[in-house]
């Protein structure tokens, strides 16, 4: 996305600056907080590991993986150190990794959710409705806070759905085991890095746009759940 914004015919200095400052904060709060949501949810479900490995914790140092940070930088995807989890601790091993695997994702949406809520109080404030009017009366500040939540809620539907997506090592592949054989998942298993190689080829090849129209579909969602509120109040 920084490189689309860059290239961009309308290229400004400060979209890009703010563009950055959002990536930083996936990168230093957002992912923390998705990896985390994996330890925390997998602990209340039996396994203890993310626990005993210092994994239960929002300090970006545990679960930066720079490689990934890189990533989420110059094409708007990218991952951290995954939290280990053993489904042997389980009661239901298949369910409690699909559901642990789930609350990743769901992490993102309540996160864009957030910066949904931020982007429409600020356009209450303002008496705004819209982006181009926002920047059109004059009040530049303002516009920059809403491009800052606008990029975050945007990044965050971008994980969400693109960890959803049933490849390994992503969130998605996970969540669909629960419902195949431990014959068929001891053959993904067995090619996953083979999978995972492929996968990641086609990240920095631009394949990931087939999922822009599920991206756009949630982010109209999440914008038109989100304006409920304040049409309510006024």
């Amino acid at each position: 996305m920084l490189l689309s914004l860059i290239r961009s015919g309308n290229f400004n200095i400060f979209n890009v600056i703010v563009y950055i400052l959002s990536v930083l904060m996936v990168i230093f709060l957002i992912n923390p907080l998705h990896e985390c949501a994996h330890g925390f949810v997998a602990y209340k479900l039996g396994d203890k590991t993310a626990k005993n490995m210092g994994r239960l914790t929002l300090n970006p140092m545990a679960h930066i993986d720079y490689v990934g940070a890189l990533s989420m930088l110059i094409i708007g995807f990218g991952w951290a150190k995954p939290v280990p989890i053993n489904a042997n601790n389980f009661k239901k091993p298949k369910v409690g990794m699909a559901i642990s695997a789930l609350a990743g994702p769901v992490s993102n949406l309540l996160a864009a959710i957030v910066a949904g809520l931020v982007c429409n109080l600020i356009f209450t404030v303002t008496g705004a409705n819209g982006y181009i009017l926002l920047l059109s009366i004059n009040n530049p500040v303002m516009y920059y806070v809403y491009m800052f939540f606008y990029y975050l809620e945007w990044l965050n539907i971008c994980l969400a759905v693109f960890n959803l997506v049933p490849i390994p090592p992503l969130d998605g592949s996970k969540i669909l085991m629960a419902f195949l054989s431990y014959k068929t998942i001891n053959k993904i298993y067995q090619y996953e890095m083979y999978i995972s190689m492929a996968l990641f080829v086609l990240l920095f090849m631009g394949g990931t746009r087939f999922l822009l129209p599920v991206q756009n579909f949630l982010c109209s969602g999440i914008d038109w759940l989100t304006a409920l509120p304040f049409s309510w109040a006024w």
